[in-house]
């Protein structure tokens, strides 16, 4: 015989008890897979409110892009990030673990490379990696194979016994983000890693960040918008201190895809190709000018949502006009960006 120790309200306590248990762990497991988690972070100097109440997340093994002008807030929050610089209040998380409480957890698993490398010009190449390495925690023999694999990597070999001091600024990018590698960290800032290289330098650093993604989570402070385009999976558009956008680039120009042109090549009379658009209430506006031969190029602006090109080859199709080209012109994420760090009337006013 089995004895019931609990009445209703004890039992329904301890059903109570079970559910916070049960939604602990999936919160714990969610984490799992996110880097980083900031919430509500601002900074602020004197009067100056470089980073204002911004939250976002970045997953394991993301390539993200922190996109915006000088001045945007970037630098600012990847030092904040990087447990470099305290925030004015709110909190950020690196793998579960707070920034400010347990720096020394959060510092054993990132990488970081400033924009200004305060590297020692003093010492040589691989002498300054494998100190560098041996203050991360390495151990000898670990860190003489990481500074090898490191050099290699960053395409350092060449110059492992040149003085620091003596090299190029590409080639001291370079130490620097072999410095921001060689311990193996969970999570990689790089704050403006291509600045001073040569085209050459920067396709191969390019294609050793791309390398990274998904053993490494990447975030990358940058101003070129090429950059963000060509590198990373995600952007965070930053101005004024604020995060205004967080999504893919594909996604972010298909924000913008209800407004954009349609260009259609058509062999008509020029006249009746505008009376067509200008009596067409899916187009907002157009332009049409001449093309070669016999055909015009009609520049069509859609309204929000409406995709002109079915409409444009049906109506081609009915009225037999040779129709030689139909295309809907691609927002880059310069448009995308412009069109998001756009102020608005009042501040324009302002």
């Amino acid at each position: 015989m089995v004895f019931c120790l609990f009445n209703d309200d004890a039992l329904e306590i301890l059903l109570a008890g079970a559910g916070v248990f049960r939604l602990h762990w999936r919160e714990k497991f969610a984490r799992r897979n996110v880097m980083i988690e900031v919430s509500n972070l601002t900074k602020r100097y004197g009067g100056r409110t470089a980073v204002d109440d911004i939250s976002f997340t970045v997953a394991r093994g993301e390539i993200v892009g922190l996109l915006g002008p000088n001045g945007a807030g970037k630098s600012t929050t990847m030092r904040m990030l990087s447990g470099f610089m305290p925030g004015t209040s709110g909190t950020v998380r690196v793998a579960g673990f707070d920034v400010f409480h347990d720096s020394d957890e959060v510092r054993r698993r990132i990488g970081y490379m400033p924009e200004n490398n305060p590297l020692y010009p003093e010492m040589r190449v691989r002498e300054y990696l494998k100190f560098r390495a041996r203050l991360k925690g390495l151990g000898w023999r670990k860190s003489r194979e990481r500074v090898t694999t490191v050099m290699e990597q960053c395409s350092l070999t060449d110059v492992n016994g040149r003085v620091i001091g003596q090299l190029s600024k590409g080639y001291k990018q370079r130490v620097g983000l072999a410095d921001a590698l060689v311990h193996e960290p969970e999570l990689i800032i790089l704050d403006e890693p291509t600045i001073g290289l040569d085209p050459h330098q920067i396709r191969s650093v390019r294609t050793l960040i791309k390398s990274l993604a998904g053993k490494h989570t990447v975030l990358i402070s940058t101003h070129i918008l090429p950059e963000v385009e060509m590198m990373c999976g995600r952007v965070l558009i930053m101005f004024g201190g604020k995060v205004l956008a967080s999504d893919t680039p594909e996604n972010l120009q298909r924000r913008m895809a209800g407004g954009s042109q349609v260009i259609a090549e058509i062999a008509a009379p020029e006249n009746i190709l505008r009376e067509t658009w200008e009596h067409l209430p899916e187009v907002e506006q157009f332009d049409v000018s001449p093309s070669e031969g016999d055909f015009f190029r009609c520049a069509l602006t859609a309204r929000e949502g409406v995709d002109l090109r079915p409409l444009v080859s049906n109506l081609a199709r009915e009225k037999n006009w040779p129709l030689r080209e139909l295309t809907r012109s691609r927002h880059s994420l310069e448009d995308v960006y412009v069109q998001v760090t756009k102020p608005t009337h009042e501040e324009e006013v302002e």
